[in-house]
């Protein structure tokens, strides 16, 4: 499988992802091609060769004739334009699903109608391009699959034509819901809302870059100057294993240590991280410096769970310090189902989701109600759920 990583160390434009794909291999030509369907009066794609710290990058502009006449293109008009453009269909839904993400998110913002978001034409001649031109770049590349880093947004503020606002900008903002971001000290706006609008369309996941065979790279820019890093997006693509039915997500993994603290208090921290939210925590038995007997508890959370759980580290332990890095998980994709027994309702977790390695377990808490109602052994309980559990997929 052909897979696009979009590594985003400088942030994303629209124009920056069209850029990338272009000075990675996509012919311009090609691209220039699908622009001219959509029959935009006075408009045409640009590329040339520029340098930005030091590296070689692809710089695109779209150039709109000063005859055409300016005015406002609604969401309605622009799938218009799309749908009647002839594209290839893949391309077509890809455009599509862009805009109106991209058209949600400043409805949200402005509190109106998704009909009435509207695009000043300039800057709807640049969206429609490098919405049209990326999801079409794709295609041209052959990927497949695509994977984004961590997103910086910026820091600062920017000034648009509602005034001077935060950014991320709010529409930009709306769009990264969900979304890893990435901590960067650079002033003013890395992410603009085309870019976010492609990426959080199309990126399957975010995280570091999966294993594959490097086949190309290429670096497109914007126009802002970097201050403390260069303007740049860098697109890695390769081949991937298809991959098993495994997700995968990204973890913090947190570790104290302590050597003066009660078991008890401990079993506490433990119960109180995993009320809080942490997915999973434990302790174990270390040696600590001077052969001194001590504790290692590792917590594993969501990214933006770590906060709270280091709170409750201190507050909880005697800890002074706490350890914290980033982890890939892989895991398999899970559901609880209940099944009816002679023993009354007992939920199972079933995992692999109908795979060949799917397997479940039952509840631990309903086989233990359940054993000590019926004054059975509590594997009797498990079992007998397994059964009905197996005889039901038969």
């Amino acid at each position: 499988m052909r897979c696009g990583y979009f590594d985003c160390f400088s942030g994303a434009a629209g124009d920056m992802i069209l850029a990338a794909m272009i000075h990675a291999g996509c012919p311009l030509d090609a691209l220039r091609e699908t622009i001219a369907r959509l029959k935009l009066p006075g408009v045409e794609l640009r590329a040339e060769v520029v340098r930005r710290g030091g590296l070689a990058a692809t710089h695109v502009t779209v150039e709109v004739a000063a005859s055409s006449h300016p005015h406002h293109r609604h969401l309605p008009e622009i799938a218009g334009l799309i749908e009647q453009a002839g594209l290839v269909p893949r391309v077509r839904e890809r455009a599509l699903a862009i805009f109106q993400r991209l058209a949600e998110a400043e409805a949200a913002v402005h509190g109106i109608p998704i009909e009435q978001v509207h695009f000043h034409e300039v800057g709807a001649a640049d969206a429609i391009v490098d919405i049209v031109g990326a999801s079409a770049g794709f295609e041209l590349l052959g990927i497949e699959k695509i994977v984004c880093s961590p997103i910086p947004a910026g820091s600062g503020v920017v000034v648009c034509e509602h005034g001077v606002l935060p950014v991320p900008a709010p529409a930009t903002a709306n769009l990264l819901k969900g979304v890893p971001l990435a901590a960067c000290e650079e002033e003013g706006e890395l992410v603009t809302p085309t870019g976010a609008a492609i990426l959080t369309t199309l990126a399957e996941s975010y995280g570091p870059l999966p294993p594959m065979r490097l086949e190309a790279i290429g670096y497109g820019t914007g126009t802002r100057e970097g201050r403390t890093r260069p303007n740049l997006l860098r697109l890695l693509i390769g081949q991937v294993e298809q991959e098993s039915t495994a997700q995968r997500d990204l973890l913090a993994v947190l570790e104290a240590e302590v050597d003066d603290s009660p078991g008890q208090n401990l079993a506490y921290a433990c119960e109180r991280l995993l009320r809080t939210g942490a997915l999973d925590a434990y302790i174990v038995p270390i040696i600590m410096k001077k052969g001194r007997p001590g504790q290692l508890i590792t917590v594993l959370c969501r990214p933006e769970d770590v906060n709270a759980m280091e709170r409750v580290l201190f507050e909880e332990t005697t800890t002074l310090g706490v350890r914290r890095h980033e982890a890939t998980r892989a895991k398999l994709p899970r559901a609880v189902v209940q099944v009816e027994t002679r023993f009354g309702p007992i939920r199972l977790k079933v995992a692999g989701a109908g795979g060949a390695d799917e397997r479940a377990w039952p509840e631990y808490e309903d086989c233990s109600a359940a054993a000590r109602a019926g004054a059975v052994s509590l594997r009797e309980v498990q079992e007998e759920a397994l059964r009905v559990w197996r005889a039901q997929k038969s």
